[in-house]
């Protein structure tokens, strides 16, 4: 072909423009320019290829062999190559250059201004899925609830088949599938993966999304994902103030390519579910707490009733009829007042302990100590031996090895069977403290209440507060408090930080 006239060149301008401006979504404006332009410059093919982040996107209207005669040209808007424009002839042609400059400037813009498009499209589909996000996270209080409906609509969202939502167990340091649409049998059986293995796992431990394009082949720890016949995954942490709680995946029953789209979708997801959640917990927490306090009333009530209405039956008895009783029933009756205002002043300064426990304020200040000595001095009577090195200097606060060590020797006088033995070690960065006796241990049925408020063991008349403050003195100190169960009797380990 020859060189065209300028009226010529207008009007070949003109058809490509109209077809450029006729369209805003980018494919469809590719494979119509692709076409317009074969067409309008009497070739016998053309190819666009436009460069994205993620791949080449190509369109072609002719063959694309045997060709003799190409032409290639960039497209460039404002220094910025977009990619480029590919003219081919099945016999030897004379291509005119200076129009297919002026073509692809104009396809250039045609191409840009869909692309924007599509970004502002993009944007505002991914703000009405964010919205509906929280829209859902708004409507819903109860963790549970709240679950289902978050699972339901990122399933409807992203177009899978499944979604499942694991949260984090940080004492065991796994995640525990808590709801699922779609695949219901990862709750059911209670599925636990921990971090850092398998799908799941590898996403909490590195915060990062994950694809599985091709999950038989892929190493997957649940095999109920294999059973129910997912082909593809996809699934995105959750994280709250920079801590990982769990994660979030969705699958496909059919091979599926998920796109970079697909994961921004799926992380802006995430965080509203993340912080979703988080606020389901603070007030599951809170109405639990509010319960607890009411609880704790109601029985602090009753408890400090009773000793108390002892002490003043026993003074009103004394008070009027003193003089006319028997010297050894007055020294009885005078014995047990003793006995109750005693354990009411026990109780009183153990509900103490726990109101400033609870306010958090009472300040823990470690210190060097030597821990043979600390554990010596708060020991009274031949049934208590302590097997502690006397070299052994730690980091820690007496007054919480002191009240959770009396605590636990009150205890095992109480319920247990001397000898008491307390024993310690340091190891790695932890200082384990251990209190033993010689009885039977504590009944299985009361193990899962053993540190809850006002649990009694036994008729022993112990307050039911000893243990619950000692595990909240440990919590205070960064420690922790348990139960070992076993054939050498009773025993409790205090764990505390070495510094």
């Amino acid at each position: 072909m020859g060189t065209s006239t300028g009226s010529g060149q207008g009007e070949q301008l003109q058809a490509i423009t109209d077809a450029a401006l006729a369209h805003l979504e980018l494919d469809a404006l590719l494979q119509t320019l692709v076409v317009r332009i074969s067409e309008t410059l009497g070739v016998d093919s053309c190819t666009i290829v436009v460069h994205t982040a993620e791949h080449d996107r190509v369109f072609c209207a002719g063959p694309q062999h045997d060709t003799v005669s190409t032409c290639v040209v960039p497209l460039e808007l404002s220094g910025v190559l977009l990619g480029e424009l590919r003219v081919a002839a099945l016999a030897p042609h004379d291509f005119d250059t200076a129009l297919l400059e002026l073509v692809a400037a104009r396809a250039a813009m045609a191409i840009e201004h869909a692309q924007l498009f599509e970004s502002e499209r993009k944007a505002r589909h991914q703000l009405e899925c964010v919205q509906a996000v929280t829209d859902v996270a708004l409507a819903h209080l109860e963790l549970e609830e709240l679950l289902q409906a978050l699972l339901l609509r990122t399933r409807d969202i992203l177009e899978v088949d499944t979604c499942a939502a694991l949260l984090l167990d940080p004492e065991r340091n796994e995640l525990v599938a808590r709801a699922a649409v779609g695949i219901e049998e990862e709750v059911e059986q209670g599925v636990r993966i921990p971090v850092g293995g398998g799908f799941a796992g590898r996403i909490a431990a590195d915060r990062l999304p994950v694809i599985l394009p091709d999950v038989d082949h892929a190493h997957v720890l649940n095999p109920i994902l294999h059973e129910k016949g997912i082909k593809s995954l996809m699934g995105a942490p959750l994280i709250v103030h920079d801590e990982v709680i769990g994660v979030i995946h969705v699958g496909t029953l059919t091979p599926h390519e998920f796109t970079s789209d697909d994961v921004e979708l799926l992380q802006l997801v995430a965080e509203r579910a993340a912080l979703a959640i988080e606020k389901a917990r603070v007030h599951q927490e809170t109405v639990r707490l509010d319960q607890m306090k009411l609880n704790f009333v109601a029985i602090a009530s009753h408890e400090l009733r009773t000793p108390a209405t002892s002490v003043y039956g026993l003074l009103t008895t004394l008070r009027a009829r003193g003089d006319e009783l028997a010297p050894d029933v007055r020294a009885e009756l005078e014995e047990a007042a003793w006995c109750q205002s005693d354990r009411l002043r026990r109780l009183i300064d153990q509900l103490l302990d726990l109101s400033r426990l609870d306010a958090r304020a009472i300040e823990v200040q470690p210190q060097p100590i030597v821990l043979e000595r600390t554990l010596a001095d708060l020991v009274t009577g031949d049934d208590v031996f302590v097997d502690v090195d006397p070299a052994l200097a730690v980091v820690a606060d007496p007054l919480v090895i002191e009240r959770v060590v009396t605590n636990l020797i009150a205890n095992a006088r109480q319920h247990g069977k001397p000898p008491v033995h307390i024993r310690a070690e340091a190891r790695d960065r932890h200082l384990r403290i251990t209190v033993t006796d010689a009885g039977a241990g504590v009944p299985e049925q009361l193990v899962p209440r053993l540190f809850e408020r006002f649990e009694h063991g036994g008729p022993s008349g112990g307050t039911g507060l000893g243990l619950a403050i000692a595990k909240a003195y440990a919590n205070a100190h960064g420690g922790d408090l348990y139960y070992e169960p076993g054939p050498w009797g009773t025993r409790f380990d205090l764990v505390l930080p070495r510094s």
